[in-house]
């Protein structure tokens, strides 16, 4: 029997910090929740985006108007959980039509105790987001909570400029990682070493399976650690390599992490840093970072490789960004986004170090720039040499 999307809809409302109310209904639990409005441009890929660690305490809006069609399945997952606060769509569709799907987007969100909000004019929502910033918001389907109280609750609800949310979404305990991309998955341009041949210790800022599976890939046997590691118990591992990895909330409130990788810049290792991991990079090597007006977050980011021009249509999902102009003459800029000049790459000019502001495992997303992953590689071959 194929999924059913037993949406039972009640009246529901999303109340925004500056005062502007919204009016849907709900496809998920009914429960009452505040988290930062942010839009993603993706058609599809929701349920990657639902659990990508990055996305904690957002409310993440799909632009796209038509959302929940193939369902949900066990593989798609990028983390153990939805990380996300809570999902709105334009429409949530009544029917899933695709082989791969165990369950509906409604039972998903219901079974997770998720919050999902439907028949909302998100074209309006979005275009409200770009004019004024991404926000805090409160979504409720209690009709005993008015505007007025939801508002009081959004305005109420901490800022994402100065939260440290890795230390929630990060692992427990180190642990391994030992699997690849599934053939049937492999792009053009995946790298696929014959050999386990580097050891990479991963930081859990909040990384994403599809990261490790690309490390893995490119022939690094994996540990992952804790966000709060510090540089001395990662060396001890006697890493190849260093792997900086993506997550939500500030950078510059990860101060932990800043200091841990600024003793790392000093140890001569390689290190690459994606998102999250990028920014720390960045303001452990001297630089500065800014929160976005309201972000990237989608699958269709044109990105433009500084030193060979060629143009890369990029996945993203980020609300901060490090600063141009505060990075030091021995860092170089690499990557620009075409659409606002936002750093989206940097390298250091003397050391084995680079990072990238955006998702080059993709999931969901095109997969243009998987080939950092060799890059990496590459370089842990060459330092061993």
């Amino acid at each position: 029997m194929s999924p059913k999307n037993n949406i039972n809809p009640a009246p529901a409302m999303l109340a925004l910090a500056d005062g502007t109310i919204f009016h849907g209904e709900s496809f998920g639990t009914p429960v009452t929740i505040t988290g930062e409005v942010v839009f993603n441009t993706s058609m599809t890929g929701y349920q990657e985006i639902l659990t990508d660690p990055s996305y904690c305490g957002q409310i993440v809006t799909m632009t796209y108007p038509h959302i929940g069609n193939v369902g949900v399945n066990p593989a798609d997952v990028e983390s153990n959980q939805p990380w996300a606060a809570g999902l709105i769509v334009r429409e949530v569709s009544r029917r899933v039509s695709n082989w791969r799907a165990t369950k509906s987007l409604p039972e998903y969100l219901r079974e997770n105790n998720l919050s999902g909000l439907t028949e909302v004019d998100t074209r309006a929502l979005v275009h409200h987001i770009r004019t004024q910033g991404a926000m805090m918001a409160a979504v409720s389907y209690d009709p005993a909570l008015s505007a007025d109280d939801l508002v009081d609750m959004a305005r109420a609800a901490p800022s994402m400029e100065g939260q440290d949310l890795a230390k929630v979404v990060t692992c427990a305990e180190p642990y391994h990682w030992d699997e690849g991309v599934i053939f049937e998955w492999r792009a053009e341009n995946t790298y696929h070493a014959s050999h386990l041949t580097h050891h990479v210790v991963a930081y859990d800022f909040g990384i994403k399976y599809n990261i490790l599976r690309l490390l893995n890939e490119a022939g690094c046997r994996v540990t992952i650690v804790p966000a709060t590691t510090s540089a001395a118990d990662v060396l001890a591992m006697h890493p190849d390599g260093i792997f900086l990895s993506n997550g939500p909330g500030d950078p510059a409130a990860v101060t932990y992490a800043i200091d841990h990788t600024c003793q790392l810049v000093d140890s001569g290792l390689p290190i690459f840093g994606i998102c999250l991991g990028h920014q720390i990079l960045g303001l452990a090597l001297g630089g500065q970072t800014h929160k976005l007006k309201f972000g990237h977050r989608g699958g269709n980011q044109p990105v433009r490789d500084e030193s060979s021009r060629v143009v890369a249509i990029t996945s993203h999902n980020h609300g901060f960004a490090v600063s141009a102009g505060s990075l030091p003459d021995d860092v170089e800029v690499t990557h620009i986004n075409l659409n606002d000049d936002c750093i989206e790459g940097l390298r250091h000019k003397t050391k084995p170090i680079f990072s990238i502001q955006y998702h080059p495992e993709s999931s969901p997303g095109p997969h243009d720039a998987l080939e950092f992953f060799k890059q990496f590689a590459e370089m842990m071959e060459e330092k061993k040499k």
